[in-house]
């Protein structure tokens, strides 16, 4: 390990100790390759920190955790260069690149650092959380623009991701380099046949920016027009009350989980015709690539990193961001069409494999956007 370069990696996500076998394949991956220490977050039940995982406990009142996160990190990130001198540090968005920023110019330190774009971080206060978050946009703004301008180096994990990198800075993003998934739970059992009840499968954060009414709306239209369809929705988030009704409204035909392991999302992903992701601007769709996995077809907007993944008519239908109708009638187009949903799903199936890596794929190319950022040969 000697001879490996030094990445912290800083980012939200909480972590739960010892890691869970599908996180644990990406960092047994990376750790030939780097010599890594993950800033992080810990999850409610998670172990002790270790030598590569420092977490911080979730704040009380957990209403504040979030606003404490952001206003602590650039003291960890100073105490984590002084203690671990990394070469590179990796912000896993825009606003964790500020805070890292921060911490670099506190440990008046040459760290270079790279900055993420997983997604367009005007949602972050625009179509997130509570509405309370909306009176930052301003600030959000030029704090997110300004941390991918000073980044030492970029990555963006799609097309669109990349273009707003450009937008920011004027020069391409450094790396596009799409996250690893383990994709085990969805790509290891052989494709299943269509469901006999035509249902409509949704998995993601019930957020603004996931385009929750706009579910609601199209669903309602959906039901009268297919009155055996039925709708599963898997997440929670801030507009999880619109769930909860469309529950109470249609208790034998809309299904909530607020979680599933990935094991059980495959399976619902076999009890459903199709997967729908109705989402302003994605930056690329994980759920997407885990139902082509699974040989379905998907529904979902012409809008982000989607149109990556998907080709028109032929892995799925892509309908106009925040069309209802068309929502709606593509949704029943596949429902009241079991051929059309078998040819969708089949191609969506060869489909996936161009979007299957491995997770050494990712690490070495990890390590050499951290060797082309440690020697200032990539801005």
């Amino acid at each position: 390990m000697s001879d490996a370069p030094r990445a912290l990696f800083v980012g939200r996500m909480r972590y739960s100790l010892p890691l869970p076998e599908w996180l644990a394949k990406k960092w047994d991956a990376i750790e030939p390759e780097l010599d890594y220490r993950v800033l992080g977050a810990a999850a409610s039940g998670s172990g002790p920190s270790n030598h590569r995982f420092h977490l911080s406990r979730p704040a009380r009142p957990r209403s504040l955790d979030g606003v404490l996160f952001y206003l602590r990190l650039p003291f960890r990130v100073r105490r984590e260069i002084r203690d671990f001198q990394p070469d590179v540090i990796f912000a896993s968005d825009p606003f964790l690149g500020a805070a890292t920023l921060a911490g670099r110019a506190l440990a008046r330190s040459g760290t270079k650092v790279i900055v993420e774009v997983h997604g367009d971080w005007k949602t972050f206060t625009r179509l997130y959380g509570s509405r309370g978050r909306r009176l930052l946009t301003p600030l959000a703004d030029r704090i997110a623009t300004f941390a991918v301008r000073r980044a030492d180096s970029t990555r963006a994990v799609s097309s669109f991701t990349a273009n707003l990198i450009q937008e920011a800075r004027g020069i391409p993003a450094s790396a596009v380099l799409t996250p690893f998934s383990d994709l085990s739970a969805f790509a290891e059992r052989p494709r299943e046949g269509l469901p006999s009840r035509p249902t409509v499968l949704f998995v993601g954060a019930l957020e603004a920016y996931k385009n929750v009414t706009g579910l609601d709306a199209a669903w309602r239209i959906l039901a009268e027009r297919v009155p055996e369809a039925a709708l599963v929705i898997v997440g929670r988030g801030t507009q999880g009350k619109l769930v909860e009704r469309l529950v109470r409204e249609y208790p034998d035909r809309v299904t909530h989980h607020e979680w599933l392991d990935p094991l059980a999302v495959a399976a619902a992903l076999d009890q459903a015709t199709l997967l729908v992701l109705p989402s302003w601007p994605e930056g690329l769709g994980r759920v997407v690539i885990e139902a082509f996995a699974r040989g379905r077809a998907v529904v979902a907007t012409d809008a982000g990193g989607i149109p990556d993944l998907i080709a028109h008519e032929r892995e799925g239908l892509l309908v106009a961001p925040g069309n209802v109708a068309e929502l709606a009638a593509s949704l029943e187009r596949v429902l009241t069409n079991p051929a059309l949903a078998e040819r969708l799903g089949a191609a969506a199936r060869e489909r996936y494999t161009d979007w299957h890596s491995t997770p050494e794929e990712l690490a070495h190319r990890l390590r050499e956007l951290v060797e082309s950022t440690a020697a200032g040969t990539v801005s």
